[in-house]
């Protein structure tokens, strides 16, 4: 999103992440952005929340891919769980969770991140992520645990051949993005028990592991960003009020929270548009 003349534009690119594109990549994709060159040369700010965006090295890979676009910007890049904090916590005490692919945590204090043990990634972690539960659904398939009638569903909505899917997995790039593609079956069936014990045991499981690690859990209220967050509300406001955890905001995208704060927080504006 950006600011001009009191006006917000909006527009969409393909996911930036250092891990995966160098400078040069992150330049040209950026630069096949119409609406985006448009206002190129005018941009005084950026401020830039990207996965991959921890370390100093990857900060400058996104920074100078940005500076090749926007010469005359001032450049701000940082990890989105900072950009998740800003749009959920704000300047407030708060716990702020992601829950979309992949699984993330942190603590904020009103001023800084409490750096914790958590997002390993799918391989040891993510509980409660689209690749964790689309892993569930998928081996409660291939097990044949799943009841008779979900896996009718389940063989028209997806390629079920063992060998393609151990291909997938092993063999061809983002295999977290392919299992999360699984987790979207819950959507079209998440009244039925079997579903929502997976969606209920996982969000338990989410609790247990990361939220619980934090003394204050109980005290403050715990935020969160990601779609498997938003589209599974319901099953995760119930499994926090049991664990006598406060609901905060559930976003789903957090781009215009984060545009408000950020826009407060700068000065250029007095109140949320």
């Amino acid at each position: 999103m950006g600011y001009f003349n009191g006006e917000t534009i909006t527009f969409n690119t393909p996911g930036i992440n250092p891990y995966f594109l160098s400078e040069q990549e992150i330049t040209k994709l950026i630069s096949k952005n119409e609406t985006v060159m448009e206002f190129a040369l005018e941009v005084k700010e950026i401020y830039f929340f990207g996965a991959g965006c921890s370390s100093p090295d990857k900060h400058e890979v996104v920074s100078n891919g940005l500076s090749a676009v926007f010469s005359n910007a001032f450049i701000s890049v940082d990890h989105d769980l900072l950009g998740s904090v800003y749009a959920t916590c704000g300047d407030a005490e708060g716990l702020n969770c992601i829950l979309g692919t992949g699984s993330n945590i942190c603590y904020f204090d009103g001023e800084k991140i409490h750096d914790g043990h958590h997002g390993l990634g799918y391989v040891l972690g993510d509980e409660g992520s689209g690749t964790f539960f689309g892993k569930k659904v998928l081996l409660s398939y291939l097990y044949k645990k799943m009841p008779s009638d979900l896996v009718a569903e389940f063989k028209k909505t997806f390629a079920t051949e063992k060998e393609q899917i151990i291909t997938n997995v092993y063999q061809k790039p983002f295999p977290n993005i392919y299992l999360a593609s699984f987790s979207r079956f819950m959507a079209n069936h998440k009244s039925h028990p079997f579903i929502q014990n997976i969606l209920k045991t996982g969000f338990q499981e989410f609790v247990d592991t990361n939220v619980k690690d934090y003394s204050r859990h109980k005290k403050v209220p715990c935020h969160f960003v990601g779609s498997i967050a938003y589209y599974y509300q319901d099953e995760l406001k119930q499994v926090l009020a049991e664990n006598g955890i406060e609901a905060g905001k559930i976003l789903q995208k957090p781009i215009e929270e984060l545009f408000n704060f950020i826009l407060l927080k700068e000065g250029v504006v007095k109140q949320a548009i």
